[in-house]
């Protein structure tokens, strides 16, 4: 393990002028000091594949649920945790990505007639590792959360850590969904073996590095994908991961995602036959959404167009940050056939989203 407590490294990260120093981040260092700990404590016991099969189970080791608002640093920390953790025995995801891949292994499963999956599922999903971690969980139905505890609970019995950051404290998860009262008693579980750890107010430093920048570039010419790269960096840390979306039985599949953050092409997006519905649950699965390449509309494109306006509805609605690359300037994206009048809307609502007002709310 690190002899340097994560204090010392954010010190030096600060020192390094790589980081500004947070309050609410530096409160939450002693919540990972005390995982990292419990984590050293834990070596030498049985490995993962043993603990999954029951042949010599490990005692629990409390893991960590660190809960806030967004862009506060929760994201961060859990990578400076991961990575400054010199312990092999460890996997991290985003959630989403995390339940893409339950539901994967869950299909082969019932293909197979599997009785009880949990062990298996478990076993596919973790391996030998003593620590997993799950960035921005979310519960937005009850049987996924059904599948989460049960596969939780198993973690838990089996000497596995769980490591999560959420927007919601586990009480508020799909609070007032219909049936909640079915998952209650794994919420309960998570809260007897993880640690809870408010992350304070802070700063936004998500939203932060969208300040005083540039969101709207026209033309989408070379300068304008060289600056909208920069963006991409600076919010997604360089990571990339494939977004799967799925409503009503549809799976949209989108190949740049990372750390709430969306990236893709008009074309990939307005291009296929999708409704508000669709974007609404693609807005329900980040933060920020990078969209390139919007062409000058017209009449031949009717459909594209109204997708569009759909899309900045729903983007608007749910308040979800906008960086894009187009043609034109907003007033002159579609200027001419049915639904011009409506696309006026989407033009208002694209002027107002490039405001300092809208990225710092």
């Amino acid at each position: 393990m690190s002899q340097r407590t994560f204090l010392e490294i954010y010190q030096q990260l600060i020192a390094e002028d790589k980081l500004i120093v947070d309050n609410a981040q530096v409160a939450a260092l002693d919540p990972l000091e005390g995982l990292k700990e419990r984590l050293e404590a834990s070596e030498g016991q049985s490995s993962g594949l043993t603990r999954i099969f029951g042949r010599r189970k490990s005692a629990p080791i409390n893991g960590l649920y660190l809960w806030g608002k967004v862009g506060r640093g929760k994201s961060f920390l859990m990578d400076l945790f991961f990575h400054h953790l010199d312990f092999q025995h460890k996997s991290k995801f985003h959630f989403l990505a995390f339940m893409q891949r339950v539901h994967e292994h869950l299909r082969i499963l019932h293909q197979q007639e599997v009785e009880d999956v949990i062990p298996p599922l478990a076993q596919a999903l973790t391996g030998e590792i003593k620590l997993l971690c799950l960035d921005e969980m979310q519960i937005d139905n009850v049987p996924d959360g059904v599948i989460l505890g049960r596969l939780f609970e198993h973690f838990f019995s089996n000497g596995i850590a769980i490591f999560t950051t959420s927007n919601r404290h586990p009480d508020e998860l799909f609070k007032d969904g219909l049936n909640r009262h079915l998952i209650e008693p794994y919420i309960d579980s998570m809260k007897a073996n993880m640690e809870i750890h408010e992350f304070g107010e802070g700063q936004d430093h998500r939203i932060n590095r969208l300040k005083d920048k540039q969101t709207y570039f026209y033309p989408a010419n070379e300068e304008a994908t060289r600056k909208i790269d920069q963006i991409w960096r600076d919010l997604s840390g360089g990571e990339s991961e494939t977004l799967k979306v799925e409503f009503m039985g549809r799976e949209i599949v989108f190949a740049n995602f990372a750390k709430g953050v969306l990236r893709t092409q008009f074309w990939d997006l307005c291009g296929q036959p999708l409704g508000p519905p669709d974007f609404i649950a693609i807005t329900q699965a980040i933060r920020v959404l990078i969209l390139e390449d919007v062409p000058q509309l017209s009449s031949e494109n009717y459909n594209e167009a109204k997708r569009f306006v759909m899309l900045i509805d729903a983007l608007y609605e749910n308040q979800i940050k906008l960086i894009l690359s187009a043609a034109t300037q907003p007033e002159n994206l579609y200027l001419e056939g049915t639904g011009s009048f409506e696309f006026n809307r989407a033009v208002s609502r694209l002027n107002e989203m490039q405001s300092a007002d809208w990225v710092n709310q």
